[in-house]
């Protein structure tokens, strides 16, 4: 330490601290901007986000598969149920259609063979 005597300002040691703190945080500072000013930061940046979007979609992928292996509904199972139950209710829609069709179809046939019977014969019992 310095001497008052030699002219020299004493400092407190927490004084000392802040300031060789404040100095550590402008190199800190310095040297982070030279890094990122660099070609090849870009580049890891880049890199680091598509492996975190990979490590998420192995961990959505084991998700499913564990959900799987438990037997319970997974999304990827739920989603190819619904598309199953919306063909089978498509299907059934169809055949609803057909069987209308078909009654109708019928009762025009009765209509037209009910009135082309003589009024004076009787009809069978059915």
């Amino acid at each position: 330490m310095a001497r008052p005597e030699d002219g020299a300002q004493t400092q407190s040691p927490e004084a000392q601290i802040r300031a060789l703190y404040e100095q550590a945080e402008s190199e800190t500072a310095k040297a982070l901007e030279q890094v990122a000013a660099q070609p090849s930061f870009g580049r890891l940046l880049a890199l680091s986000a598509e492996n975190v979007a990979a490590l998420t979609r192995i961990g959505s992928d084991i998700a499913d598969l564990i959900l799987r292996n438990l037997r319970i509904a997974g999304r990827a199972d739920i989603t190819r149920l619904a598309r199953q139950l919306h063909r089978t209710e498509d299907k059934l829609e169809r055949v609803l259609q057909e069987v209308e069709e078909l009654r109708d179809q019928l009762a025009r046939e009765r209509g037209k063979a009910s009135t082309s019977d003589r009024p004076n014969e009787r009809r069978a019992p059915r």
